[in-house]
């Protein structure tokens, strides 16, 4: 917690411009502390993400205890859509499940226009993956965000970019 505020003045940054990505084992480490701190942190103004959600031992009862904004749908489900009938059944349920639950979805891992499609009438907005473009070094971030806002629409779905 102080480290986040700490890094938020130090940076001058605006805190809802920050998601913090936690898997579910994370999660599960000592549920009680973890969900207190994220509590905490979300006052700040912070989100949260649970990255690979599905692929763990996680409750579901967890998602109502838990302040999440976000899922995100585990590159394993989404890599052999839309021909896989079992991932494809699981990745609807995740997006049904997100909606229901006021989170929003996104998809890793996708590769493919098919599979963007199939998310896409799923009614999963959001996705990251090889598709849109392949983690790029930081410096590198800038030219590629001002490439992408020429040609992007005003009705285009939310394009996630993961910087490493």
């Amino acid at each position: 917690m102080d480290d986040v505020k700490r890094i938020l003045r130090e940076t001058n940054t605006n805190p809802v411009l920050l998601k913090l990505e936690l898997t579910e084992s994370v999660v599960l480490e000592d549920v009680a502390i973890v969900i207190e701190k994220m509590h905490a942190i979300k006052m700040l103004g912070v989100g949260f993400s649970m990255d690979d959600f599905g692929t763990g031992y996680s409750s579901l009862s967890y998602l109502q205890r838990l302040p999440l904004t976000q899922l995100k749908i585990d590159r394993s489900f989404v890599h052999n859509l839309p021909d896989d009938v079992n991932n494809a059944n699981i990745v609807r349920t995740i997006i049904s499940l997100g909606a229901s639950l006021d989170l929003n979805v996104i998809a890793e891992g996708v590769e493919t226009e098919q599979q963007r499609e199939f998310l896409l009438q799923a009614g999963c907005q959001a996705y990251q993956g090889y598709l849109f473009c392949k983690p790029i070094p930081i410096d590198e971030f800038d030219r590629f965000i001002s490439s992408r806002h020429a040609l992007q629409k005003a009705d285009s779905p939310k394009v996630e970019i993961q910087v490493s």
